[in-house]
Order: structure tokens, then C-alpha cells, then sequence
């Protein structure tokens, strides 16, 4: 497994990282443990959670994802020989169940967050803490377009890194990130950190696969000049592009057909884009996701794509993409199919 340094920070991070957002949802406890025990076997050293996950977010089960890993951690051991990755949520409604108080990426939210994570996590130290995304209205989430309606109550960029900064003085937190951010967004961060003396944000963890290739208009440049990696999210598209959709197929336990809060996935243009892959793939005797996966991993501003699985057969199966190079041939066909069908899930 090929390695990558994050950020300025002096930490190196496995090219693949294990996402862990089924642990607690689709995925019991065992089956959490076995798939970190496969990664790591592997050559995984990466992983990557959150406050709120599993997904989707309930209040029976918040937390849980985290505590899985904990249990995992305290069960194993080999602490220092892992990267753990985790964040605190940003504004939110939905998760009022999370603190007795609004939920923002202010200081107070971020200090009962980073030692609830912890707890559950059961270390003492957090490799990345990365906000979950911003405070203000801003297009993500699947949204292209920006349009200017700030709240009257928004955190200042400030405040947040300000937060974040005495969590690393504190020794609590090694490297800081943030998630679902736009250009202005990680230039901001990166100007009060050289103008204040503050830590740089290390990486930026947006969407990023064949069908949201949108991280390439605005943010792979300052990914490149700032080293500021992506860790790309939802690389296969929640499985799209697996191919397990092709053709209308609803299998019973996938993201897509269990989970509305999936569907900018599954839409007419989304699977037309699939299929199109999906025949690139098929002429040139590759499986769809491993070779979405090399893809990815061909990008320069990419320091680490995080895999997600339900079973340790699809783990296996995206893990391998590592090894896998894409030949010019099926480089061409792919940027063909972006050139006349771009981003068509954003």
C-alpha cells in the first residue's frame, strides 16, 4: 500500500483509507472489527469517522461508529501505528440530540465534542480532528451554484481554528482538517493561519468520483500549491459505481435503495454515466469500481481515498484497486465520457 505525506504535518497516511460510516447502522460490532483487522492486514493505516456517524444520523445510535473503533483499538492495540481521523459536526437542526445547546463549529461545541470523541474512541490523542462542514450557507452538499444568504449567526473562521489550535497545543489533536469546504473557505483558513500564527488545515475531505468531478474546477489547485490533500468521500458515488445499480437493480441492502438521503446517486443522468464506465470497463476486462478507484488515485492533488464496504468481499475488492494501473486507453475513454457528460451527480 502506497503512502502519502499529509499536509505540511509530517504524518503519512495510507493511499486508501477505511471509511467506517456502516459501523453501527449496516455493519454489528464484529463486523467493524473484522474489517479493521483486514484493512490494517492490508496495509491500511488510515481511518476515517465522525461524531455523528453511523449514517444515516439517529439518536440511537450517534456515537456509535466511534465506540466500535474504540472497542476495536482497546481490543488490538497498535495505537501509534494508526492514523485516526474524526470530526465534530458543523451547523446543524438534525442533530440537536447531539449537545444541550445549538450545534455549531464554535468553542464550545468543539471542546465537548473532542472529548466526547475521544472517550468513545478510547485514546488520548486524535490524529486529524476535521470540521464536518462550514458554518455558513454555502453550496455543498450537492450543491453547484453559491448564492449569498449568510446567517446572521455565523462562527467566524476564527473562532473555529482559534478552538482547534488549543486542541493541538493541548496535545489532543495532532493534525486539523476540514470537510465540505469551498475555495474561499480553505483560503481563509490558510490566511489566518500565517497571518495569527495558527495551525494549517493539512487536508480538505470533499466528494470526489467518475460522477462529481467538481473538485477539479476550484480546489485541486490550491490543493497542489497549498498541500492541502484531498481525501476524497464517496469515491464509488454510496456504490453507484460498483455497478450493483446498472440497469434499475435495487438490491435489498444497498445505500442507494435504503437511504433517500443518497439519491443525488441515483439519478437518470447519474446512471447513464454508469453505464457508459460501466462499458469501458467491461471492454477492457476490468471490474467498474476497481477501476474508479485507480482512477481516483492517479490524481496528483489525491493524498487518500476513503473506501467504505459492508462486507469484507467488497473491502477486499476495493483495497486491490491499489495495484491496479489504468492504461492510457481506458485513461482516454473515461475523460471522453466526462468531456460529454460532466459531473452529473455534483
Amino acid at each position: 500500500m502506497q503512502t502519502m505525506p499529509l499536509g505540511r504535518t509530517g504524518i503519512t497516511v495510507s493511499r486508501l483509507c477505511l471509511g467506517t460510516m456502516t459501523f453501527g447502522e449496516q455493519n454489528s460490532e464484529a463486523e467493524a472489527h473484522a474489517q479493521l483487522d483486514y484493512a490494517v492486514h492490508r496495509g491500511i493505516n488510515f481511518i476515517d469517522t465522525a461524531e455523528m456517524y453511523p449514517v444515516p444520523p439517529r439518536r440511537e445510535t450517534q456515537g456509535r461508529t466511534e465506540a466500535y473503533i474504540g472497542s476495536w483499538l482497546k481490543a488490538r492495540g497498535g495505537r501509534d501505528k494508526l492514523i485516526i481521523a474524526t470530526k465534530v459536526a458543523g451547523r446543524s437542526t438534525e442533530l440537536a440530540y447531539v449537545r444541550p445547546f445549538p450545534i455549531h463549529p464554535d468553542r464550545r461545541n468543539i471542546e465537548a465534542a473532542v472529548e466526547a470523541s475521544l472517550r468513545r474512541l478510547q485514546t488520548d490523542y486524535i490524529d486529524l480532528y476535521q470540521v464536518h462542514w462550514p458554518d455558513r450557507n454555502t453550496n455543498f452538499f450537492g450543491r453547484l451554484g453559491y448564492q449569498h444568504q449568510p446567517y446572521p449567526d455565523e462562527v467566524p473562521i476564527e473562532e473555529t481554528l482559534e478552538a482547534l489550535a488549543d486542541l493541538q497545543r493541548a496535545g489532543k489533536v495532532r493534525a486539523i482538517g476540514i470537510s465540505n469546504e469551498t475555495p474561499w473557505g480553505v483560503m481563509r483558513y490558510l490566511t489566518l493561519a500565517e497571518l495569527r500564527d495558527l495551525p494549517r488545515v493539512a487536508s480538505i475531505q470533499n466528494p470526489y468520483n467518475l460522477l462529481n468531478r467538481v473538485f477539479e474546477i476550484g480546489l485541486a489547485e490550491i490543493a497542489l500549491r497549498e498541500d492541502v490533500g484531498l481525501l476524497a468521500y464517496s469515491p464509488l458515488a454510496m456504490g453507484a459505481l460498483s455497478g450493483k445499480y446498472r440497469h434499475g437493480a435495487r438490491p435489498p441492502e444497498g445505500r442507494l435503495t435504503r437511504f433517500d438521503r443518497f439519491k443525488r446517486y441515483s439519478t437518470p443522468a447519474g446512471a447513464a454515466a454508469v453505464e457508459k464506465y460501466a462499458q469501458i470497463a467491461e471492454r477492457h476486462g476490468l471490474n467498474l469500481a476497481q477501476m474508479a478507484l485507480a482512477f481516483l488515485l492517479r490524481q496528483p492533488f489525491l493524498t487518500s481515498a476513503i473506501v467504505g464496504a459492508t462486507t469484507l468481499e467488497q473491502l477486499q475488492t476495493n483495497l486491490d484497486a491499489a495495484e491496479l494501473a489504468l492504461s492510457d486507453a481506458v485513461i482516454e475513454a473515461i475523460e471522453a465520457v466526462h468531456a460529454t457528460q460532466p459531473n452529473p451527480c455534483p
